[in-house]
Formats: structure tokens, C-alpha cells, sequence
């Protein structure tokens, strides 16, 4: 089940973003949407019939401008975006995810996952984090793993729970989406291979992190973070030019309307730029793939309640529009 979103000019920043809709009876086709609303179908504006998000980014430097002129374009037939089902927006080939990446949320991690023979109190195990994290800013580098893009779903969809994972958890994250081919670049170049940003939320079931049978080979992240539907992704791609500076946006996730995280990309360990540059020293970041950075404090760890059956959970990013997941548990 997905829900349709509401129209009005505070789905995201700048004239306009792009999604992958789709009519109730019809196939998923790539759309540029306005302030207002209102929904072009790029497969005729750009006289393509079988283009689709991924292969308008593949050809994001020329499709940028002909995107731009579009969406001044006043004569253009568009129709209304309560029409449609918003559907993830691309369909990514690589989903590279980060780790400890907000300081806050590491050291409250740090602390959740004690170790059973850890008899220090909170303070020194939350004082050990703070160390540590300023020495992996000053000194480090990212923590970049790789999801699989059978994971992602649509921003509205209902997320199953695995009858498995005994602690499923919400990570809101802000997700870069690629947009130019991208191998051992700089930081000082990484966000001129930046398309846009959406909104990811990266679930995960805290139960199945560790491997609790061969401790020694650690995080088990195929387990934890991969079961269908747990990357809820969109609404929009907003391109960079009317993203602007992500060094202050806010992240915000209600659970059943109650604010669960409420945090600035401020408090990021690494920034965008440093995480695109990372994970391209090791491999090709292609067209459409997806960075993303990270989630800041406030998990279901942190508070002691995860998700179960029922759940809703209303997530945003400035700029960037909302999505909203709706947690259902599975029929065994």
C-alpha cells in the first residue's frame, strides 16, 4: 500500500524537483514537479517514451539545462500530482551507506551496545566515545559499507518487519544521488558529481548488527540493514543548484507523530563532499547511485522503543520534502 502526497510549495526547495510517478494503471515514468504541484511527464517533454530517472541522470549535464528551461516553461500540459503514486525516485545500481557518522548518535550507540563485562558507568563510556570521535574527524576516515538496492522502496509504501528482527530501528539520513561517473576524486571536486539529494531512512534490526555466534568477523550488515523495503527513499531528487550548502540541514523523524530525531547535519563527522571522495577512491560511483551519510541521534536505542506493528513514522530533511512509512508486521 502507498499513499498519494499532498500538492502545495512546501515539498522542497528551489523551481523544481524530479520523482518517478505513476498512474494507478499505468508503467513508472520520470516527472518533473513544480512548487505548485503539478506534474510534466519528462518521457514526452523530452520526446523519450522509454526514459527513465536513472537514464536522465546518466545524461545529467545536458539534461540539466533542458530540465531548467522546462520548468520555466508555461504553456507545458501538466496535470496534478494527487493524480499519481510517488514511487522511489531512481532506481540506484550501487547504495553506498555510511556509519557512525553523526557524533551524537555514535556515542549514544557506543553506549546502548555495552559489552556484557563493561562495568563502567554511562559518563566514562559516553567520555570515551567523545574522544574517539574527535580523533576520527581530525585523524580518520568515513565508514562506508554497501546496501542493496532491492531494499529501497517508495516514500509512502508500508515497510514490512521481518518476523526475524527482533529490534527493528529508523535512520533518517540525508542521501546523495550521483549524477556524472565519479572514480578517486577530491573532496574539493566530489559535489560537482553530485545530481541532487533525497531523503533515505535506513532501517535497521539492532538484534542482527553483531554476529553473536563468530564475534570476531563483526557487523553483519546483509542481515541487519538489507530485507525488502527497509530503504524508504524520496520523494524528490532536488538538484544541487537549489540544494545549495548542506552543512546545516535539519533531519527530523516523528514516530506516530511523537519527534524522535531532530538534528543538524551540523554535528556530521565527515561532510558530503569527504564521503562522495571516500567511497570513489575504491570504487566507480555511477550515474544514480546513492551516498548516504548517515543518521544523527535520537534511534529507537536511544529512546528504548523500536518499530513494531502499526508504527508511522513521518520523516523530513529541510529542503527536501517528507515521507511518511507506515510499519506493518509479517504474516507468519
Amino acid at each position: 500500500m502507498s499513499v498519494k502526497p499532498q500538492s502545495g510549495s512546501d515539498l522542497f526547495v528551489g523551481p523544481f524537483a524530479l520523482g518517478t510517478l505513476a498512474a494507478d494503471d499505468g508503467p513508472a515514468f520520470p516527472a518533473l514537479v513544480d512548487r505548485e504541484g503539478r506534474v510534466l511527464d519528462l518521457r514526452t517533454a523530452l520526446a523519450d517514451p522509454a526514459l527513465t530517472m536513472r537514464g536522465l541522470l546518466e545524461a545529467w549535464p545536458d539534461a540539466l539545462p533542458r530540465l531548467k528551461a522546462l520548468a520555466a516553461e508555461p504553456d507545458l500540459d501538466r496535470r496534478s500530482l494527487t493524480e499519481f503514486r510517488v514511487l522511489a525516485p531512481v532506481e540506484p545500481r550501487q547504495v553506498f551507506q555510511s556509519g557512525a557518522n553523526y557524533r551524537q548518535h555514535v556515542i549514544d550507540l557506543h553506549v546502548a551496545h555495552r559489552a556484557p563485562d563493561d562495568d563502567r558507568s554511562e559518563e566514562e563510556r559516553r567520555a570515551e566515545a567523545a574522544e574517539i570521535m574527535d580523533r576520527r574527524a581530525a585523524e580518520d576516515l568515513p565508514y562506508v559499507f554497501i546496501g542493496l538496492p532491492s531494499a529501497v522502496t517508495g516514500p509512502y509504501d508500508d515497510v514490512t518487519l521481518p518476523a526475524w528482527a527482533a529490534k527493528p530501528d529508523w535512520e533518517l539520513e540525508l542521501a546523495v544521488v550521483i549524477g556524472r561517473p565519479a572514480y578517486q576524486i577530491s573532496p574539493e571536486e566530489a559535489l560537482e558529481y553530485v545530481a541532487g539529494y533525497t531523503i533515505a531512512n535506513d532501517l535497521t534490526d539492532r538484534a542482527t548488527v553483531f554476529r553473536r555466534d563468530m564475534p570476531q568477523i563483526g557487523t553483519d550488515w546483509l542481515r541487519s540493514k538489507n530485507a525488502p523495503g527497509f530503504t524508504p527513499l524520496g520523494p524528490w531528487i532536488v538538484p544541487t543548484e537549489s540544494v545549495g550548502d548542506t552543512s546545516d540541514f535539519q533531519l527530523t523523524l516523528k514516530l506516530n507523530g511523537e519527534v524522535m530525531q531532530d538534528e543538524s547535519t551540523k554535528d556530521m563527522i565527515f561532510d558530503v563532499a569527504r564521503m562522495v571522495a571516500y567511497a570513489s577512491q575504491t570504487a566507480q560511483l555511477l550515474p544514480g547511485d546513492l551516498v548516504l551519510t548517515g543518521s544523527p541521534a535520537g534511534n529507537g536505542m536511544h529512546w528504548g522503543r523500536l518499530l513494531r506493528d502499526g508504527d508511522i513514522m513521518d520523516a523530513s530533511i529541510t529542503g527536501l520534502g517528507a515521507q511518511r512509512t507506515r510499519c506493518t508486521a509479517e504474516d507468519v
